[in-house]
């Protein structure tokens, strides 16, 4: 089983906070930017495959963007231009040293995921594609940011010269399709900005709460950790990717319509049905608009039904799969499987953890402890979808938590 202080180290990422040598109108937390930038690369990896014609790894892709994320996490919030001199002139001995405080947390991934870490890191011929992406990607969600916080304070000193360097980073990507689209403003720009709004709203908006997480870091929290527990049962390749972008985008139309808690949904019979409709209706006329036609029936299947086991049989939807039958009978890239229940658990599971984390730091409240004991009364019994549950529920509980 995967380590619990590898999810842990994730929720780290949400104190980092970024711009701190800039008057920023709002926090930005690292976990917001790698949240977004998850987002953006998708948008990129959707256009240039097709268009090249190159073969293209999305399982690998995913896997960069995990190992990027955590390679950050170590680093913390270096200024960029240090960065990249240390990178440059000490670059193999700080991703060997990256690896090495990371090693016991992620020494029980499957999938070879260590190794694969280490291949990214130190082997230039490794998913070269997929590297640029994520590469375009980040420098896109940066510039995202910054353009925020130019807009409030530009006559910063310095500010025009990191203004510069930024727009010069992107220079070197304008022949990827999706960064000369969204750089030109069109769509995808939109759809690219809609989502990092997603930053703004705050999770558990009712409570105080320590760490601050957003409906977008929360997002790409849950993401990961489908993939770590889909790789822990050996799903297919297929089933990874599906169940991690599953995951990535099943807040998304929260962007629309704000975040309505589940005690709310479950007040009046029959009212999350109206909620499902009314967010399915401003997702067809707002969002998916932003999108080349070709890739709204994907996103569709992504957030529609969200925490629904399905396959696509014969063109159509199939939904209320079993686990058994999904992990035996459609673990397969032909019936393009998702786990729903396991996307359901780990989006639970990240807002326990939300909540006793913060109790954990001395911030409580009535929602807080109520949320925390509903979860952990649902769970710390189950197994779903081949996941022990329970006993991450223990380890996670404010008990089981490391100490401060």
């Amino acid at each position: 089983m995967f380590s619990h202080e590898l999810i842990h180290r994730l929720y780290e990422c949400a104190s980092i906070r970024r711009w701190n040598d800039h008057v920023r109108p709002v926090e930005f937390s690292e976990l917001d930017k790698q949240a977004h930038k998850m987002i953006i690369a998708y948008v990129l990896a959707k256009f240039e495959p097709a268009a090249r014609g190159e073969k293209f790894d999305w399982l690998r892709f995913i896997e960069g963007g995990i190992f990027e994320f955590l390679h950050r996490i170590i680093l913390t919030d270096i200024k960029p231009p240090v960065f990249h001199k240390m990178m440059r002139e000490k670059g193999p001995e700080l991703n060997r040293w990256v690896l090495e405080r990371l090693g016991p947390e992620i020494a029980d991934v499957k999938g070879g995921f260590r190794e694969n870490f280490e291949r990214y890191l130190f082997d230039a011929e490794y998913a070269p594609l997929e590297k640029r992406l994520l590469k375009a990607a980040h420098y896109l969600a940066t510039q995202w940011e910054f353009n925020i916080i130019y807009k409030v304070c530009p006559f910063v000193y310095g500010i025009e010269k990191t203004k510069e360097e930024i727009e010069g980073q992107l220079e070197d990507y304008y022949d990827l399709q999706g960064v000369q689209k969204i750089s030109l403003g069109g769509k995808a720009a939109g759809f690219m900005s809609l989502c990092g709004q997603l930053r703004f709203q705050r999770r558990w908006s009712q409570s105080p709460r320590v760490p601050e997480t957003s409906v977008l870091g929360h997002m790409l929290v849950v993401a990961v950790m489908t993939y770590l527990c889909l790789r822990e049962i050996e799903a297919c390749d297929k089933r990874v990717c599906n169940g991690f972008y599953g995951a990535l985008f099943h807040d998304l139309p929260e962007v629309l319509t704000r975040d309505i808690t589940s005690p709310i949904k479950g007040a009046v019979a029959g009212l999350e049905g109206i909620i499902k409709e009314y967010e399915q209706l401003q997702v067809e006329e707002k969002l998916l608009p932003l999108l080349p036609h070709s890739w709204h029936r994907e996103i569709k299947y992504y957030m529609e039904d969200e925490f629904e086991n399905r396959i696509v049989k014969d063109g159509k939807v199939v939904k209320g799969l079993s686990f058994e039958a999904l992990h035996t009978q459609h673990n397969t890239a032909a019936d393009n499987p998702v786990d729903g229940e396991l996307i359901r658990a780990c989006d639970h599971l990240a807002a326990f953890i939300e909540a006793c984390l913060s109790m954990r730091y001395g911030i409580s409240s009535r929602h807080l402890e109520e949320g925390r004991k509903r979860l952990l009364q649902k769970y710390r019994k189950q197994t779903i979808s081949g996941i022990h549950f329970g006993a991450l529920y223990e380890a996670f509980d404010i008990d089981g938590l490391p100490g401060l």
